[in-house]
């Protein structure tokens, strides 16, 4: 931990690890307050009433005999993360909305409610690291492997990590349930969040059909040789590597290999042709110095992607060219592309 912090904030979400986060801050003898997001309510709430992540993050507050800060960013969520992720969808990207989450509310809103209650540091219940390097300090996956969830936070500055800490990075969820366990607490077999938060079902087609304008998506579906083999409903509903649900007779598997929002072409082809040994990135964020030659990586190009070696080469300040050493499947424009040395977080950016 940080000694020389003495107020930590825990952005808590009702979990079992946001809560096993604070119990163990209070336990090295830190004050700690707790801060809850209002970002989307799944069902329609009566007047006054606040979700169930809300009242557990209540509770659990009340268990462990902290503060709870409530801050309703409702109306931000929908323009900043949920408006953008139906573009994107639209615009035949594949987004990943849990990692603008972070950069736009977690580690940019929630430091500003941190200073704003004059605390020192922000702690959340990620499964991540932070090391010390010659006066930095560098992301690093977290201790459990399964778990890490470094990939979704390559957007932190140095400016940021100065004031973050994961108090779970050395530990596994075994571990962390059997210390909420010992506590008492009754979210300590609560399951895991799963997909993404305001689409707690998994359907992104129909959410994205509720929420967004797409009469006249319907168009055709090409084979790479240019020719039509059927149609489709709305491009909106197909990604990068998608087999399943093509609902077209061909003699090897078809794969979706690229999405044209604009003609509104869907193109399939076989496995190969889902090869790519190099991409770009846009939006480009370093935790180290920005290198200035030619850099050898590790390139992570999804959550559960194994990092593949690459070399990185910096085109200007927002654009990165990833070169892979072994052509790579399934790389899809929206996701995030994540740079490794080992376990450590160079740093990332979006696929052009």
């Amino acid at each position: 931990m940080v000694k020389d912090k003495k107020h930590i904030v825990v952005a808590m979400s009702g979990g079992v690890d946001s809560t096993v986060a604070a119990a163990l801050l209070l336990a090295e003898g830190y004050q700690v307050s707790g801060l809850t997001m209002r970002v989307w309510d799944v069902e329609p709430l009566d007047e006054g009433q606040e979700p169930p992540h809300i009242m557990d993050a209540r509770r659990v507050a009340s268990d462990l005999g902290i503060p709870l800060h409530v801050v309703d960013l409702r109306k931000e969520f929908r323009q900043q993360v949920v408006a953008p992720f139906c573009d994107e969808y639209l615009a035949g990207r594949t987004p990943n909305p849990c990692v603008l989450c972070n950069r736009v509310f977690k580690f940019r809103r929630l430091l500003e409610e941190v200073e704003h209650l004059g605390a020192d540091a922000l702690a959340t219940g990620h499964y991540a690291r932070i090391v010390e390097d010659g006066g930095l300090r560098i992301l690093a996956k977290g201790s459990n492997r399964h778990k890490d969830q470094s990939y979704f936070l390559f957007t932190l500055t140095q400016q940021q990590l100065q004031r973050v800490i994961f108090p779970l990075g050395e530990m596994d969820k075994n571990e962390v349930r059997a210390k909420a366990e010992s506590l008492g607490l009754h979210v300590a077999q609560k399951g895991d969040s799963q997909d993404i938060c305001f689409i707690p079902d998994g359907n992104y087609i129909d959410f994205l059909e509720r929420h967004s304008d797409v009469t006249g998506a319907e168009g055709v579906i090409v084979h790479v040789s240019g020719k039509v083999i059927g149609r489709h409903r709305g491009a909106h509903r197909y990604t990068i590597g998608q087999r399943r649900g093509l609902g077209i007779a061909w003699p090897e598997p078809l794969y979706v290999v690229a999405i044209d929002a604009v003609s509104r072409e869907v193109v399939v082809g076989e496995k190969d042709h889902l090869q790519v040994d190099r991409l770009v990135t846009t939006g480009t964020n370093w935790i180290v110095p920005e290198p200035q030659e030619p850099l050898r990586a590790r390139c992570r190009i999804r959550y559960r992607h194994q990092e593949a070696l690459c070399s990185l080469v910096v085109l200007d300040s927002e654009r990165v060219e990833v070169r892979f050493d072994e052509p790579q499947t399934g790389v899809s424009p929206g996701q995030a592309a994540v740079f490794y040395d080992d376990d450590r977080v160079l740093g990332g950016g979006w696929i052009a």
